[in-house]
Protein backbone atom coordinates (compact mmCIF):
# COMPACT_ATOMS: atom_id res chain seq x y z
CA UNK A 1 0.00 0.00 0.00
CA UNK A 2 1.14 3.36 -0.93
CA UNK A 3 2.82 5.24 2.04
CA UNK A 4 0.38 8.31 1.43
CA UNK A 5 -2.75 6.22 1.84
CA UNK A 6 -4.86 5.28 4.02
CA UNK A 7 -8.27 3.01 4.52
CA UNK A 8 -11.20 3.60 6.76
CA UNK A 9 -14.02 1.73 7.60
CA UNK A 10 -17.70 3.32 8.26
CA UNK A 11 -20.67 0.95 9.30
CA UNK A 12 -23.31 2.54 8.10
CA UNK A 13 -26.60 2.69 6.43
CA UNK A 14 -26.29 1.46 2.94
CA UNK A 15 -29.44 1.60 0.78
CA UNK A 16 -30.79 -0.55 -2.11
CA UNK A 17 -33.31 1.62 -4.11
CA UNK A 18 -35.24 0.42 -7.27
CA UNK A 19 -35.68 2.10 -10.28
CA UNK A 20 -39.46 3.16 -11.10
CA UNK A 21 -39.85 1.77 -14.93
CA UNK A 22 -37.02 -0.51 -14.93
CA UNK A 23 -37.76 -4.39 -13.99
CA UNK A 24 -34.38 -5.41 -15.17
CA UNK A 25 -31.32 -4.89 -12.85
CA UNK A 26 -32.97 -1.59 -11.79
CA UNK A 27 -30.98 -1.30 -8.12
CA UNK A 28 -29.34 1.50 -7.26
CA UNK A 29 -26.97 1.25 -4.23
CA UNK A 30 -26.58 4.73 -2.43
CA UNK A 31 -24.99 5.41 1.18
CA UNK A 32 -21.91 7.44 2.84
CA UNK A 33 -18.50 6.82 2.27
CA UNK A 34 -17.31 9.43 4.85
CA UNK A 35 -19.06 11.23 7.57
CA UNK A 36 -18.01 14.70 8.69
CA UNK A 37 -17.48 15.79 12.43
CA UNK A 38 -17.45 12.60 13.95
CA UNK A 39 -14.82 10.79 15.98
CA UNK A 40 -13.67 7.53 14.81
CA UNK A 41 -12.90 4.37 16.56
CA UNK A 42 -9.40 4.40 18.29
CA UNK A 43 -6.50 3.97 15.57
CA UNK A 44 -3.11 3.08 16.76
CA UNK A 45 -2.33 5.59 19.07
CA UNK A 46 -4.90 8.53 17.86
CA UNK A 47 -8.01 9.18 16.90
CA UNK A 48 -9.54 11.44 14.18
CA UNK A 49 -12.08 13.53 13.13
CA UNK A 50 -13.37 15.11 9.23
CA UNK A 51 -13.57 18.65 8.91
CA UNK A 52 -16.25 19.31 6.82
CA UNK A 53 -14.59 21.31 4.31
CA UNK A 54 -12.08 18.35 3.89
CA UNK A 55 -12.94 17.45 0.44
CA UNK A 56 -12.65 21.16 -0.88
CA UNK A 57 -10.31 20.93 -3.82
CA UNK A 58 -9.46 16.81 -3.16
CA UNK A 59 -8.92 14.98 -6.31
CA UNK A 60 -12.43 12.66 -6.88
CA UNK A 61 -12.03 12.29 -10.96
CA UNK A 62 -11.15 8.76 -11.18
CA UNK A 63 -12.74 6.87 -8.22
CA UNK A 64 -13.72 3.13 -8.35
CA UNK A 65 -16.26 1.37 -6.09
CA UNK A 66 -15.72 -2.09 -5.62
CA UNK A 67 -16.51 -5.01 -3.28
CA UNK A 68 -14.19 -5.63 -0.64
CA UNK A 69 -11.08 -3.50 -2.36
CA UNK A 70 -10.88 -5.82 -5.38
CA UNK A 71 -10.23 -4.42 -8.34
CA UNK A 72 -11.23 -7.88 -10.17
CA UNK A 73 -14.66 -6.88 -8.67
CA UNK A 74 -15.57 -3.17 -9.78
CA UNK A 75 -19.32 -2.02 -9.52
CA UNK A 76 -19.33 1.29 -10.67
CA UNK A 77 -16.26 3.96 -11.64
CA UNK A 78 -16.85 8.36 -11.47
CA UNK A 79 -15.42 8.23 -15.25
CA UNK A 80 -18.38 6.14 -16.69
CA UNK A 81 -20.75 7.81 -19.24
CA UNK A 82 -24.35 6.52 -18.93
CA UNK A 83 -26.09 4.96 -16.55
CA UNK A 84 -25.00 1.58 -15.33
CA UNK A 85 -21.69 1.34 -13.92
CA UNK A 86 -21.10 5.04 -13.07
CA UNK A 87 -20.32 6.14 -9.69
CA UNK A 88 -22.18 10.17 -8.36
CA UNK A 89 -20.47 11.68 -6.02
CA UNK A 90 -21.79 14.20 -4.15
CA UNK A 91 -20.81 16.53 -0.59
CA UNK A 92 -23.46 17.40 1.37
CA UNK A 93 -23.57 18.70 4.94
CA UNK A 94 -23.24 15.00 6.00
CA UNK A 95 -20.46 13.92 4.32
CA UNK A 96 -19.31 12.12 0.54
CA UNK A 97 -22.25 10.71 -0.54
CA UNK A 98 -21.81 7.78 -3.11
CA UNK A 99 -24.59 6.43 -5.66
CA UNK A 100 -24.00 3.69 -8.38
CA UNK A 101 -26.33 1.39 -10.13
CA UNK A 102 -23.87 -2.00 -10.14
CA UNK A 103 -23.13 -3.31 -13.77
CA UNK A 104 -25.28 -6.67 -14.63
CA UNK A 105 -22.47 -8.62 -13.02
CA UNK A 106 -23.18 -12.02 -10.99
CA UNK A 107 -21.16 -10.87 -7.96
CA UNK A 108 -22.85 -7.78 -8.33
CA UNK A 109 -26.61 -8.87 -8.08
CA UNK A 110 -25.35 -10.84 -5.53
CA UNK A 111 -23.61 -8.45 -3.48
CA UNK A 112 -27.24 -5.78 -3.62
CA UNK A 113 -29.18 -9.11 -2.49
CA UNK A 114 -26.64 -9.31 0.43
CA UNK A 115 -27.43 -5.40 1.26
CA UNK A 116 -30.72 -5.83 1.22
CA UNK A 117 -30.74 -8.54 3.48
CA UNK A 118 -28.64 -6.02 6.08
CA UNK A 119 -25.82 -8.92 5.66
CA UNK A 120 -23.24 -6.86 4.22
CA UNK A 121 -23.77 -3.18 6.24
CA UNK A 122 -20.12 -1.69 5.85
CA UNK A 123 -18.39 0.97 3.76
CA UNK A 124 -14.41 1.95 3.16
CA UNK A 125 -12.72 4.52 1.47
CA UNK A 126 -8.95 4.78 0.76
CA UNK A 127 -7.43 8.21 0.51
CA UNK A 128 -4.25 10.30 0.38
CA UNK A 129 -2.89 13.10 2.53
CA UNK A 130 -0.32 15.82 1.22
CA UNK A 131 2.06 15.52 4.47
CA UNK A 132 4.23 18.51 3.02
CA UNK A 133 1.23 20.31 3.79
CA UNK A 134 1.26 21.31 7.32
CA UNK A 135 -2.10 22.88 7.55
CA UNK A 136 -4.04 19.49 6.05
CA UNK A 137 -4.23 18.14 9.44
CA UNK A 138 -3.90 18.78 13.12
CA UNK A 139 -3.20 16.74 16.11
CA UNK A 140 -3.56 17.20 19.66
CA UNK A 141 -3.08 15.31 22.71
CA UNK A 142 -6.19 14.62 25.01
CA UNK A 143 -4.54 14.76 28.18
CA UNK A 144 -7.73 12.84 30.36
CA UNK A 145 -8.48 9.86 27.62
CA UNK A 146 -4.24 10.09 26.75
CA UNK A 147 -4.65 10.01 23.14
CA UNK A 148 -3.85 12.07 20.41
CA UNK A 149 -6.56 13.62 18.60
CA UNK A 150 -6.53 13.74 14.50
CA UNK A 151 -8.48 16.66 12.91
CA UNK A 152 -8.12 16.23 9.01
CA UNK A 153 -8.93 19.51 7.34
CA UNK A 154 -7.81 18.09 4.17
CA UNK A 155 -7.61 15.39 1.83
CA UNK A 156 -5.35 15.61 -1.17
CA UNK A 157 -7.51 12.67 -3.04
CA UNK A 158 -9.99 10.04 -2.90
CA UNK A 159 -9.12 6.80 -4.80
CA UNK A 160 -11.59 4.24 -4.03
CA UNK A 161 -14.95 3.57 -2.52
CA UNK A 162 -16.22 -0.42 -1.53
CA UNK A 163 -18.87 -2.00 0.11
CA UNK A 164 -17.34 -4.54 2.40
CA UNK A 165 -18.20 -7.56 4.59
CA UNK A 166 -15.05 -7.54 6.78
CA UNK A 167 -12.12 -4.86 6.81
CA UNK A 168 -10.15 -5.37 4.04
CA UNK A 169 -6.71 -5.26 6.22
CA UNK A 170 -6.74 -6.81 9.83
CA UNK A 171 -3.44 -5.30 10.64
CA UNK A 172 -3.79 -1.35 12.13
CA UNK A 173 -0.90 0.15 10.40
CA UNK A 174 -2.13 -0.58 7.58
CA UNK A 175 -5.57 0.69 8.42
CA UNK A 176 -3.81 3.61 9.33
CA UNK A 177 -1.05 4.55 6.88
CA UNK A 178 2.75 4.47 7.40
CA UNK A 179 2.49 8.50 6.96
CA UNK A 180 0.42 9.03 9.98
CA UNK A 181 2.03 6.07 12.28
CA UNK A 182 5.09 7.66 12.00
CA UNK A 183 3.84 11.05 12.82
CA UNK A 184 1.88 9.83 15.50
CA UNK A 185 5.19 8.01 16.85
CA UNK A 186 7.42 10.86 16.27
CA UNK A 187 4.45 12.64 18.83
CA UNK A 188 4.71 9.94 20.91
CA UNK A 189 8.20 9.94 21.56
CA UNK A 190 8.98 13.85 21.89
CA UNK A 191 6.36 13.38 24.53
CA UNK A 192 7.66 10.80 26.74
CA UNK A 193 11.28 11.33 25.70
CA UNK A 194 11.48 14.26 28.52
CA UNK A 195 9.93 11.72 31.34
CA UNK A 196 12.57 9.20 30.26
CA UNK A 197 15.55 11.87 30.56
CA UNK A 198 13.87 13.30 34.30
CA UNK A 199 13.52 9.38 35.53
CA UNK A 200 17.42 8.79 33.93
CA UNK A 201 18.37 11.68 35.96
CA UNK A 202 16.69 10.69 39.34
CA UNK A 203 18.54 7.24 38.79
CA UNK A 204 22.11 8.42 38.26
CA UNK A 205 21.23 10.64 41.96
CA UNK A 206 20.20 7.97 43.25
CA UNK A 207 23.63 5.98 42.39
CA UNK A 208 25.12 9.22 43.66
CA UNK A 209 23.76 8.77 46.89
CA UNK A 210 24.61 5.24 47.58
Amino acid sequence: MDKNQELRHLTTKIEVRSLEGDENNGDVVEGYALKFEKWSERLYYFKEIISRNALEGADMSNVVACFNHKQDYPLARSTVEGDTGKLELSVDNIGLRFKFKPTATSYAKDLVENIRSGVVNQCSFVFTMDHSDESADEWRYNEEDDIYERRINKFASIRDISIVTTPAYSDTEAVVGARSKEKVDQLWEARNKPKQDIEKMKLELDLLDM
